[in-house]
């Protein structure tokens, strides 16, 4: 990568992440809008690469990002409600398409909706229900962990973690990912970072351990989602999703490891806060 590559690449990614905490900072109602945003456009780049996009899909493509839209919201119920009305309209919408897979159109909409707009969504819930400084730790973590794996990956990187989907990611890169995570699980419980408090029961002796659990839930899910469309990448021939961030690629490239995180850190957390 050349010089000019390089500055353009760190720049659009400073920029994406100054976004997010920008608006996590902001509020649950600007987060959740960057979220609708991120949905919408993840949607067009998926339906996109997975089949030819004209005239005829438009309406389908509307109630898709609709849906994400919905959902990034669902934290206030009612809009929870609204996208089940989406998911009606959307299958009456094929009635009228005249497709010839309509089938296989619907089971591309099912998947924007699954893949895409609900790990959105649950992450809009994670911010309201338990405080949007989880959800920026959550994301300081996914971070770290495709930091550590770069840099002990490109040092260190021997064995092929899943070479068949993506033969640049060694079990070297993984554990290199895992320990800069455990190292921002000890930071996060610091006498003095009290905003990182999972379960809001203050800093007990249980605390350490709860936040290396979800170290792990993040190294893990974080590894799997970018696997999973790494694997829809290569079963399409493409290289990116999309060209919407410089020296990036589309926003489904750079939340891919968020769509499997985000689910499962919510349920993660819920088990902690029953438990606790």
């Amino acid at each position: 990568m050349n010089a000019k590559k390089l500055i353009i690449r760190s720049l659009s990614g400073i920029a994406y992440i100054a976004i997010i905490i920008g608006c996590i900072m902001w509020g649950i109602i600007p987060f959740s809008c960057m979220a609708a945003l991120f949905g919408v456009i993840a949607i067009i780049e998926f339906e996109r690469i997975t089949h030819e996009l004209r005239p005829a899909t438009i309406p389908a493509l509307i109630a898709d990002m609709a849906g994400a839209v919905a959902l990034a919201f669902a934290w206030m119920l009612y809009p929870l409600v609204i996208w089940l009305f989406i998911l009606l309209c959307r299958m009456t919408i094929e009635l009228y398409l005249r497709s010839d897979s309509p089938l296989a159109d619907l089971s591309r909409s099912l998947m924007t909706q699954l893949y895409i707009a609900l790990p959105l969504g649950l992450m809009t819930c994670i911010g309201e229900w338990w405080g949007l400084n989880i959800v920026l730790a959550i994301f300081l973590m996914i971070w770290l962990n495709d930091t550590g794996a770069f840099l002990v990956g490109s040092a260190f990187g021997r064995h092929r973690l899943f070479e068949r989907i993506s033969p640049k990611k060694s079990w070297e890169g993984f554990f290199g990912g895992l320990l800069f995570n455990l190292v921002a699980a000890a930071l996060f419980c610091y006498p003095g970072a009290h905003i990182f408090d999972i379960t809001g029961t203050g800093y007990s002796g249980d605390t350490l351990g709860i936040w290396i659990g979800l170290a792990i839930v993040v190294t893990v899910f974080a590894t799997w989602g970018d696997l999973v469309e790494s694997m829809i990448k290569r079963n399409l021939k493409i290289k990116d999703s999309g060209n919407i961030i410089p020296g990036h690629g589309g926003i489904l490239d750079r939340i891919d490891s968020l769509l499997f995180v985000m689910p499962a850190s919510l349920l993660y957390i819920f088990l902690m806060k029953t438990m606790f």
